[in-house]
Formats: C-alpha cells, sequence, structure tokens
C-alpha cells in the first residue's frame, strides 16, 4: 500500500539550542518535509494557531514550559490533539517514559539521535496517529511509580512504540558500558604494570614505611585520575564533535546556494574546533599532572578560569572569593567550578544570577555556589550526585565529587526549589590556607 499521500508534510521542531534545532531541520529537509521552528513551548503554541503542522518533535528540557507541560497542553486541546508529538530526549530514567505516556506523548526519539533513523520514526508514529486501533480506545490507566499515579490513556500501538525506543536506548547503552569496561580492564592492566615496575624500582625503600605509605597512595590517586580523565575528555569530545558535525553539515549544503550563511556556520565550527584543540591540550597535560600529588591553587583565579568552559549568556557571575585564599586540591578542580556554572547556566531557567563566595561556620570554610535559578527539588539533592543521573550525562555532579573527594573535600546542595540552588563545598582546615 502507498502510504506517501498520508505522510506528514509539514512538521514543527521544539527546541531551545539553536544548534540541535537547526541540525534538526537541515535532516528533515532533506527528506522532504516543511520544517518549522520554536525555542520553547510558549512560541511553539502560537506558531500552531497560525499554521497547524502535521506532526511535532518536542525536546523535554525548555525554558519557560518544558516538554510534557507542552504536549499535555497539545493533547487537551480539541483542535490539536491529533496532532503526533514525538518527545525529543535523553531517556535515562523510567519515570521519563511513564511521564511521557501520562501526557499523551506518541513517541520518543532519543539523543544523540541517529539522523538514518529519524525519518522512520517519523513515519511510524505518524502512521499509528492516523490509523485506528482494534482496542478500547477510551480505556484509561492508574500507573502507580515511584511514589506518584499517572493517568495512562494510550492505546496499544502509541505504548508498543514508545517501549521500542526505550528498548532501542537499552541497547545503545550497553554497548557503551560494554566499550567502557574493556577500556576500563586495559586501563587497570596497564596500572598493574605500572605498580610493578614502580615496587621493583621502590625494593630499597621497603623497610620505611612511612614511604611506603606514600607511594602507595600516590598510585590510589593516580589510578582515579587516570579514569577520571579518560571519562572527562570521552564525554567532552563526544559533545563538541556532535556541534561541530552539525554546523559542517549544514555549512556544506548551504555552500552554493548561500555562501554567506555558510561561511557563518564555518566560523561556528572553528570556535568549536578550538574547544576539542583545548580539551586535547587538556589530555596531553593531565597524562603528567595525573601522577603527581594534589597543589596548593588559588580559588579566585580557578573560578575565573572555569568560564572559559562555557557561555554565561545573559546572566550575571558574581565572584567574591578573596584573591588571597588557596586550596589544596587535585588539579582537577577547575573542572568541578565549570561544571557548577554550566549547570546553572543550562538547568536554574530564571536565574539572572550566579554567585561564588565564602563562608566560615564553626571553624570551617565553606565554598559556595548559588543562583536564583529553580533549584533542585528535595528529594533530588542527593541523587545528583550519583552515576548517570538526571537532565544531562549524570557525569558532571559525580565527577565533582570524586574529585573534591581526592583530598577529603565535600559537596552537597542545600538550595530551596524554587528559589535557587546552592552548593556547600565543605574544605577540611588542612586543605584551606590564607597567602
Amino acid at each position: 500500500m502507498d502510504t506517501s499521500a498520508i505522510l506528514p508534510k509539514k512538521i514543527l521542531i521544539v527546541e531551545d539550542n539553536r544548534t540541535q534545532a537547526e541540525y534538526l531541520r537541515y535532516i528533515l529537509s532533506k527528506e522532504g518535509y516543511s520544517v518549522s521552528l520554536a525555542s520553547n513551548g510558549a512560541e511553539a503554541l502560537s506558531v500552531i494557531s497560525d499554521n497547524k503542522p502535521d506532526l511535532i518533535l518536542t525536546d523535554v528540557l525548555m525554558p519557560e514550559m518544558d516538554g510534557y507541560t507542552f504536549c499535555r497542553t497539545i493533547k487537551t486541546n480539541l483542535n490539536n490533539a491529533d496532532i503526533p508529538v514525538i518527545l525529543v530526549t535523553n531517556l535515562y530514567d523510567p519515570i521519563d517514559v511513564i511521564k511521557g505516556l501520562a501526557v499523551g506523548a506518541d513517541n520518543f526519539i532519543i539523543k544523540p539521535f541517529d539522523p538514518s533513523s529519524i525519518n522512520g520514526r517519523i513515519v511510524g508514529t505518524y502512521l499509528t496517529r492516523t490509523t485506528p486501533d482494534p482496542g478500547n480506545p477510551d480505556l484509561c490507566l492508574d500507573v502507580s511509580f515511584a511514589g506518584e499515579v499517572f493517568k495512562i490513556s494510550a492505546n496499544r500501538r502509541q505504548i508498543l512504540n514508545i517501549l521500542l525506543s526505550t528498548y532501542e536506548i537499552a541497547v545503545k547503552n550497553y554497548s557503551e558500558l560494554q566499550e567502557t569496561h574493556d577500556r576500563l580492564n586495559y586501563l587497570n592492566e596497564e596500572l598493574k604494570n605500572t605498580v610493578q615496575e614502580l615496587q621493583k624500582s621502590n625494593t630499597d625503600l621497603i623497610f620505611e614505611n612511612s614511604e611506603r605509605k606514600r607511594v602507595e597512595t600516590a598510585l590510589a590517586g593516580a589510578n582515579n585520575k587516570l579514569q577520571l580523565m579518560a571519562t572527562i575528555t570521552r564525554h567532552d569530545l563526544l559533545n563538541q564533535l556532535t556541534s561541530l558535525q552539525g554546523y559542517l553539515e549544514i555549512a556544506y549544503s548551504d555552500r552554493e546556494e548561500n555562501p554567506e550563511n555558510a561561511w557563518a556556520y564555518i566560523k561556528k565550527a572553528m570556535k568549536i574546533v578550538g574547544q576539542t584543540v583545548e580539551t586535547v591540550r587538556f589530555t596531553d597535560e593531565y597524562q603528567h599532572i595525573g601522577i603527581k600529588s594534589p597543589v596548593w591553587q588559588g580559588i579566585r583565579n580557578l573560578v575565573e578560569n572555569s568560564l572559559r568552559h562555557t557561555s554565561l549568556n545573559q546572566i550575571r557571575f558574581d565572584n567574591e572569593i578573596p584573591s588571597d585564599i588557596q586550596i589544596y586540591a587535585d588539579p582537577l578542580i577547575e573542572k568541578v567550578f565549570a561544571n557548577l556554572i554550566h549547570n546553572s547556566v543550562k538547568y536554574g531557567l530564571k536565574n539572572t544570577f550566579i554567585r561564588f563566595y565564602v563562608e566560615n561556620r564553626e571553624n570551617t570554610c565553606f565554598l559556595i555556589c548559588d543562583d536564583d535559578g529553580v533549584g533542585i527539588p528535595v528529594e533530588e539533592k542527593e541523587k545528583v550526585f550519583t552515576f548517570q543521573y538526571g537532565k544531562n550525562t549524570g557525569l558532571g555532579l559525580f565527577l565533582s565529587r570524586e574529585i573534591l573527594s581526592i583530598t577529603g573535600i565535600t559537596i552537597c546542595e542545600t538550595g530551596c526549589p524554587g528559589i535557587g540552588a546552592r552548593f556547600e563545598i565543605c574544605c577540611p582546615a588542612d586543605v584551606i590556607k590564607m597567602i
């Protein structure tokens, strides 16, 4: 049966990241779709009222109105309820699937997405939405999950589509986990060889107990740092290369018809190349730093230098750290401050400032990073530090806690939900000094 006549012609992409939105538009335009863009849910509703699309792709994490709220708004409007909605998300938690079903989503596209599979997902979703389901269309189920009750009214085809999408990401994550496991095994073997060589070199020091302990501590720290370096650089390079690919493909497509626009994207790509070079240089530098002990570093300069890793947009940045205070920490501590700034910019949603300052309480020094964004829910304050938890990759805060723990420094989140996030870095007395 020829389905081309009933396939969607107009697609609306709702995405606050301009690079990702343009990349998706480029992919779909090549498939022959007419594509329009909106940067958030509120703007998308205005677009729909003027020119109703055949299908919508929406990001989940957006300012003003997130993807779940936007999808629910579409599905509860009689004029728009028939529009298939596909959520574009990282999908790292089962609750994401339940939320998607509860708001009436028709399918998922998982980030980072495979351009070759997007059209198939769109076609399958549209045909499912426009084909009557032989089951009971009015059936509504109450599903209890994670302490909440969700009302699910999706038909059987919708549920099957979404389950297949979650299976796809599960297989992909398993493959990546296996690759990481193999790499760690290789690094572990290399480390064992290094340990054996060092043990032979230190035979004459075997009776010097204090020196032996120092060497063992250094080796344990080197092993931890080696794994941290591999994880951080792999994560950063993948993000940079994805953006670079998007800019170059758009530039290549426009090189003849719109060379000026193509050059603009090439300039953006060159900026990404510069960031990638810095990441590779960092890896080369850290290859030597990682085998040394932690060092004393000026905190104010560390915070200032961390700004080079992200863009503040319109957010005010206040660095109130005194210039004469130093911290004894792993050289990677700059990555901790950069991650706190990046998270505030990306997930604060409504914040107007980011601030770093020092508090002294009960003879203990605390480095504080706070903002006036949406904050972190009480139930997530500790979970955000666990591996692969949350809205992004789940690595940033997990690695931050690992980096700080090398010299006994701890970090926790004490902000008020709805008022702002507040991260407290607790520094033992022996890792802080005034100069």
